[in-house]
């Protein structure tokens, strides 16, 4: 499958949900690959931590930038899984990863500066479906970085907006506010190989709902310190 993860709007969980994505396929021994075709290569970054911490399973990372059909079709005949990271803005490695994508990601903040943006997602999703003769990507909402305290709203209310929208699939599957995020991007892991079951069933919950449950992710076990 070949999964872009992007949107218009940085700051909205990106590279975050690129890189836990990449290694709960890799955990479920999946052939996986992450792209980073973003400029400020953060997840090419997480990806060098990683490496340089010898962390298993290994996560193979590339980079690529302006028109990316080309190198995405080619990954995509030698990995079963291309993670591409886009970024947050409108570029043209977004807009070409629209049209050799299976599936287009969009993570949002429950804000209404991020929820602004979608509009202008719908445009740039039906303009790569007009070019595509399968119609595909198919294209999922998921709400990142939401406030886990159950009395604030701000996700339910998004939710509610989201929904109803006819070009996206809004995942059911909302990934929280937690310092264990930042703190497995700062460390080349994913929240599987950290000590937060709350994250570990987003993530995993998250990867069920892509694929239709047919791909089942184990939590890591981490070495001892």
């Amino acid at each position: 499958m070949r999964i872009l993860i992007g949107g218009e709007k940085g700051g909205s969980g990106k590279s975050t949900l690129a890189t836990n994505l990449v290694v709960a396929l890799r955990l479920a021994g999946r052939d996986a690959l992450l792209l980073d075709a973003d400029g400020q290569r953060t997840s090419a970054k997480w990806a060098e931590r990683r490496a340089a911490s010898e962390i298993v399973p290994a996560v193979p990372c590339t980079e690529k930038r302006d028109d990316l059909k080309a190198v995405v079709r080619e990954l995509g005949s030698r990995y079963q899984d291309v993670v591409v990271d886009a970024g947050g803005r409108d570029s043209r490695e977004l807009r070409s990863a629209l049209l050799v994508a299976d599936l287009a990601l969009f993570p949002l903040r429950p804000s209404q500066a991020d929820l602004e943006t979608v509009p202008h997602l719908a445009e740039l999703l039906q303009l790569a479906r007009s070019l595509r003769e399968n119609g595909a990507p198919l294209a999922g909402l998921v709400l990142s970085m939401a406030p886990t305290h159950y009395l604030v709203s701000e996700a339910r209310d998004a939710a509610s907006m989201l929904e109803a929208l006819p070009d996206f699939v809004l995942a059911e599957t909302l990934i929280r506010e937690r310092k264990v995020y930042r703190d497995a991007l700062l460390s080349g892991r994913s929240v599987l190989e950290m000590d937060n079951e709350t994250a570990h069933f987003e993530v995993r919950q998250l990867i069920k709902e892509i694929s239709n449950g047919a791909i089942q992710v184990p939590v890591a076990q981490r070495d001892p310190a």
